[in-house]
């Protein structure tokens, strides 16, 4: 666990190094060379900065232990910055996209060189970036947001020295807001899932990934278990599910056993924090709780 922190640790903060000292270049470069291109690649790029800051902090919360006020610990603190930075992001393409627009209405000369020059910088700076989070993208939604927005925003900057060329050898000068409106097109599609995904875990849903009739099908299957009901899946951070459930037996001397074959079976399947409560199976939930809710509703063995 500790090399697993101390491994995005470092990613995050030599993430936001490189992005920083970017975000200085090419703002600049943007200013001199009067590019919407760069200066909107530039604001996005400093959102994924603060993204960073955010992501690492959150991280950071997440190796402090659990106490009496948070029992849980501050893993949600990772949902929390995943649903911060989608809104900031979203911000940033509603900024974007008023500018190029404008821009798009009011084209004025740029400087081609500067354009490509600084652009293919942010190619190799972003890139660097996404492949710092290559290896744990799959395991945790803030390492996969940022993931995917290095990744697009490595794109975006070859979209600007696309731009750049084009204007080098025809000086058709309309190529730099309309590149501007496709990169806030760009980073709103890459971010609306990041959102979904953020508001899902930020209210207690059903991660993704985890299917529940799958889960329930799975407690159903061991052996002894006659029927489940109060049934809740849900994610104490971006990396970690839980699950609680109340379980009927055949014979509740083998409580113990049903319950450690349960959790070696939903541990394999991503739910390594399960709350299980065994019950008699002629145990009748009851109506108040059962009627017209699907957590509560009783499901038995066929």
């Amino acid at each position: 666990m500790n090399n697993k922190y101390n491994h995005l640790g470092k990613a995050f903060v030599i993430g936001m190094i490189l992005n920083l000292l970017f975000v200085i270049i090419e703002s600049t470069a943007g200013f001199m060379s009067n590019s919407m291109g760069l200066l909107s690649d530039a604001g996005h790029n400093l959102c994924d900065t603060i993204s960073l800051l955010l992501a690492w902090f959150a991280y950071r919360l997440t190796r402090v232990s659990a106490n009496s006020r948070y029992t849980y610990g501050y893993g949600k603190s990772t949902v929390l910055a995943s649903l911060v930075n989608a809104f900031i992001l979203l911000v940033a393409v509603g900024g974007i996209f008023v500018e190029s627009i404008r821009k798009l209405s009011n084209p004025q000369k740029v400087d081609e060189n500067a354009i490509i020059w600084v652009a293919t910088a942010g190619i190799v700076v972003n890139f660097i970036t996404a492949m710092l989070f290559m290896k744990d993208r799959k395991k945790d939604l803030n390492v996969r947001g940022t993931f995917l927005h290095m990744i697009m925003d490595t794109l975006v900057s070859v979209g600007v020295v696309v731009s750049g060329i084009v204007i080098k050898f025809t000086g058709w000068t309309m190529i730099d807001p309309i590149i501007g409106l496709a990169i806030s097109v760009i980073i709103f599609w890459s971010t609306k899932e990041l959102l979904r995904q953020s508001i899902r875990l930020s209210l207690d849903g059903v991660p993704d990934g985890i299917d529940l009739a799958e889960i329930e099908k799975i407690i159903l299957g061991i052996d002894g278990v006659t029927g489940i009901h109060h049934v809740h899946v849900w994610a104490l951070g971006t990396s970690e599910n839980a699950l609680t459930v109340h379980v009927s037996v055949r014979n509740t001397v083998e409580s113990e056993r049903i319950k450690t074959d349960i959790r070696r079976e939903l541990s394999s399947h991503g739910i390594m924090h399960a709350t299980i409560e065994t019950e008699p199976q002629d145990y009748k939930c009851p109506e108040y709780e059962c009627k017209h809710n699907r957590a509560f509703e009783l499901k038995q063995v066929k």
